[in-house]
């Protein structure tokens, strides 16, 4: 029997949420993300303003210049959150074989419902139209990566300036003829840099990869080719992964204005890193690499990373490294663009400590839990380190 997965995104989710909080936005152009006065980004853009050419990433300021009475709206994550976890609640009532890609999209795995796959597609659309009034598409195959592209190509063939809400099936044994008109950068595993050497030996559609003779395909990019075309051929046997783990936590931040004021750096990594070490601990997470990330104005990045001799998940321990990271790494009066730090070499958070360690780490435990209990009732901004003042009084 084949499987059935259906591969769920919530249609344009920020906007449809800042719908829900002021009706008046319905219809309208507008985009959520960061201030056009700034370096701010589209997160998200309502259905109307993409007729304009607007699409997420790009740069708030050139997606005003392309549309001028677009409105623009600053993101609320704790909305979208709380949004998100209703609409996975239901995912989880309907199957626990449920992979929460992002904060906005899933696959779910449906085989065992009797029941044809399009009806419970449909009601499932439905249930969160209906409970939530939230849109969504859906795509439905065999496996994941053709009930992936087959939301994708369902939510475009849409018309414009309107919500998809696509429901797109694809029966078993079409699979590698549904994929064959579709252009290569389609295929998961095809970059541009790819696309470009398979335009170089005349390939331009998924089809033409599955017709080429996997051994030469193999021969020009090894075991990526023997990937891509087996993708081609519509094959993926991947299941459907209940527990993602997380491979690293990172945050990072673009300045407004390039800045090489050592202070006001070294007070976003500490803010970064308090970030981080928040995550983790919500995550019953520690890691043992401590990784810096320094952007310069002419978009040329660097890496730095530090491994510890134990796993770490408290903000001070995180700052402490990132800190001794950017004093080698940071050219004095260099200005700098975005900062980001992370860990990685993720476990449980466990750590085998002395009888006169426990009860410092004991009182360090206490203190960041009523540090992160205070922010996660309050906001962020509950709690400033003195450092700041002090900074800002001098």
């Amino acid at each position: 029997m084949a499987r059935v997965i259906i591969h769920l995104d919530l249609d344009a989710f920020f906007c449809a949420v800042e719908e829900l909080r002021d009706p008046s936005l319905r219809g309208r152009a507008f985009a959520v993300g960061g201030s056009p006065e700034g370096r701010g980004v589209v997160a998200s853009c309502s259905y109307a303003a993409r007729e304009y050419g607007i699409h997420s990433a790009m740069p708030m300021a050139q997606a005003v210049r392309r549309c001028p009475n677009l409105i623009v709206v600053q993101s609320n994550f704790k909305s979208y959150g709380h949004y998100s976890r209703q609409v996975m609640e239901r995912l989880h009532a309907l199957t626990p074989l449920l992979e929460k890609l992002s904060i906005d999209e899933a696959f779910m795995d449906v085989t065992g419902i009797r029941a044809e796959p399009e009806a419970i597609a449909r009601k499932l659309q439905k249930q969160i139209n209906d409970e939530l009034n939230l849109p969504c598409s859906l795509g439905v195959a065999s496996n994941k990566l053709v009930a992936k592209i087959a939301n994708n190509v369902g939510k475009a063939q849409a018309r414009g300036g309107t919500t998809p809400k696509a429901i797109t099936i694809i029966a078993p044994g079409t699979e590698a003829d549904f994929l064959a008109p579709l252009p290569v950068r389609e295929l998961w595993g095809v970059g541009p840099k790819t696309a470009d050497k398979l335009r170089m030996m005349g390939i331009e559609t998924i089809g033409d990869i599955a017709g080429w003779p996997p051994a030469d395909m193999i021969r020009r990019f090894g075991k990526h080719g023997a990937d891509i075309h087996r993708r081609a051929q519509g094959i993926d046997n991947r299941p459907v992964e209940t527990e993602h783990e997380s491979k690293s936590i990172s945050k990072e931040t673009t300045f407004n204005r390039d800045s090489n004021n050592r202070d006001e750096l070294l007070q976003t990594l500490r803010r970064l890193a308090d970030g981080v070490g928040r995550q983790l601990r919500k995550e019953g997470l520690a890691g043992t690499t401590v990784k810096l990330k320094l952007r310069w104005p002419d978009f040329t990045t660097i890496t730095r990373q530090a491994t510890l001799p134990h796993p770490v998940s408290t903000d001070d321990e995180i700052y402490a490294a990132a800190a001794d990271i950017f004093a080698t790494a940071w050219p004095h009066r260099q200005h700098v663009r975005l900062i980001g730090v992370g860990v990685s070499g993720l476990d449980t958070a466990q750590r085998q400590l002395s009888l006169w360690d426990a009860q410092s780490e004991q009182q360090e435990q206490q203190l960041q839990e009523t540090l992160d209990d205070l922010r996660d009732r309050f906001g962020e901004g509950t709690i400033t380190r003195g450092s700041h003042f002090r900074s800002n009084r001098r």
